[in-house]
């Protein structure tokens, strides 16, 4: 079900809105020259109510990616369990494109490579959807939302099957279907450069440089990539045997994405499972625990630059707390 919910900017006067605090958007513009270079289309779009799905028209051309809290999926595709064992697969309820539409502006896309062409896997378990259906998805929102970006992460899923090239060869040729909507640039960008575009963050090895290189991805821990032009920090604990120990990983990622002065992109994973017998994990039991308390989180952190969440379960209601501490 599609949940859009308004936020309303109360911007009464222009010098207001050059007088806002430390954590306000301005200033947290890693590439902020003067006042003028603001440009007249920020205070326009400041002065209309914005959607959540098009929450992004209210920011500044020249904030970074990097400075902006944007909420995510992990696993987006993921609305399949597995067979018999409930809660070993499935980590979303929401489609894409009612992700997109609630607010979600980064997406973990996990793909097989069979016949050359790329299925949306969790693990074995085919989620009954293929990459076109993802990206006709994105591209539509992208369309009717030309505000908007999308982090898009890629990364090669299960084992590949009755395949001829490489799964490199098979990613360009789904971007050469429409390659005006996608930016490959190994840089963060600012967010005027990739408004209407999907940008690609990449964890499958290249030949070519080809988006932002993610691919010494740690496993199960707290690492950092540091790439030319693009810096990373990313908390990634996924089998989780203490929730608490989860939750502070995530929240000592929060605070130090909320005060770094750097241009360097935080990616803060909020999902993971916990073993159960015999090693069988539970996903649920992960995000009903930690769901609430990043809930509670951005109730009382309601302004600051906190990075991507990839959130297991998102819904309407927690990717607004998050987009609303951009304001």
């Amino acid at each position: 079900m599609r949940q859009i919910t308004a936020i309303t900017l109360g911007i009464t006067t222009a010098s207001l809105f050059f007088s806002c605090s430390n954590d306000s958007i301005m200033e947290r513009d890693s590439n902020q020259t003067t006042v003028t270079s603001l440009g007249k289309s920020t205070l326009k779009a400041s002065l209309a109510p914005i959607e959540m799905n098009n929450w992004m028209a209210g920011l500044q051309d020249n904030i970074s990616i990097s400075k902006i809290s944007i909420p995510g999926t992990h696993d987006s595709g993921a609305r399949v369990d597995a067979p018999v064992v409930s809660g070993t697969a499935k980590t979303q309820n929401l489609s894409i494109a009612e992700q997109l539409n609630a607010g979600v502006r980064f997406l973990d896309i996990r793909c097989r490579h069979i016949d050359n062409a790329f299925t949306i896997h969790h693990g074995a378990i085919y989620q009954n959807l293929n990459f076109d259906d993802v990206l006709n998805a994105c591209y539509a929102f992208l369309q009717s939302h030309p505000s908007e970006t999308i982090v898009m992460s890629v990364k090669e899923e299960y084992d590949a099957s009755n395949t001829t090239r490489s799964f490199e060869s098979t990613f360009d040729s789904y971007v050469q279907k429409n390659p005006s909507k996608w930016d490959l640039g190994t840089n963060i960008p600012n967010l005027g450069e990739v408004r209407g575009k999907i940008k690609l963050l990449r964890r499958f090895s290249a030949g070519t440089a080809k988006g932002i290189n993610a691919t010494s991805w740690a496993d199960n821990t707290t690492f950092e990539i540091n790439n030319p032009g693009a810096q990373l920090k990313v908390q990634d604990y996924y089998k989780v045997t203490n929730n608490d120990d989860k939750w502070n990983g995530i929240s000592n990622l929060l605070n130090e994405a909320k005060n770094d002065t750097n241009n360097k992109l935080f990616v803060n994973f909020t999902s993971g499972y916990k073993p159960g017998i015999f090693g069988i994990p539970s996903i649920p039991t992960v995000s009903n625990n930690i769901n609430p308390r990043l809930k509670t989180f951005f109730q009382s952190n309601t302004r600051g630059s906190f990075g991507i969440m990839p959130i297991d379960f998102v819904n309407a209601e927690l990717s607004e707390l998050i987009v609303k501490t951009n304001f």
